[in-house]
């Protein structure tokens, strides 16, 4: 599916969201299916009108994230799990940022987690299979 595809859907879902009021909070709230913390859903409904936020910006989500490493994955060389940090100075930088723009929950370990996640660093150990291969 092309990049574009698949932000038109992140803004669809995201308008539907930012406009979800009390009635659905408490539905949610309701819903064996999620995790049920009113701040959790409420920062999700904030978090929906700041990504739609920053599209008006003319920011796409996938550039204002890569921002942080400079657009290129960050090939680690870890020798042991000691070695991988909870947070970087980029994952800090990168939790500000997003503060800043007015999403919630998205502490640096939070944002480390995700950059992991996503291929914006390798963190495998060198010893991984996987190391050799993400860094290609």
């Amino acid at each position: 599916m092309a990049d574009d595809e698949e932000g038109g859907k992140a803004a669809d879902a995201s308008e539907i969201i930012a406009q979800y009021q009390d009635k659905k909070v408490a539905t949610l709230m309701n819903d064996p299916g999620i995790i049920r913390n009113r701040l959790k859903i409420a920062a999700t409904i904030t978090n929906a009108k700041a990504y739609l936020a920053l599209q008006k910006e003319g920011w796409a989500f996938s550039d204002f994230l890569w921002q942080f490493v400079g657009g290129a994955s960050q090939q680690n060389k870890r020798v042991s799990l000691l070695d991988v940090p909870a947070k970087t100075t980029e994952s800090d930088a990168m939790s500000r940022a997003l503060l800043e723009a007015g999403f919630k929950f998205v502490g640096s370990t939070i944002c480390y987690s995700l950059m992991q996640a996503s291929g914006m660093v390798n963190d495998h150990l060198v010893e991984c299979h996987r190391h050799s291969v993400l860094a290609k």
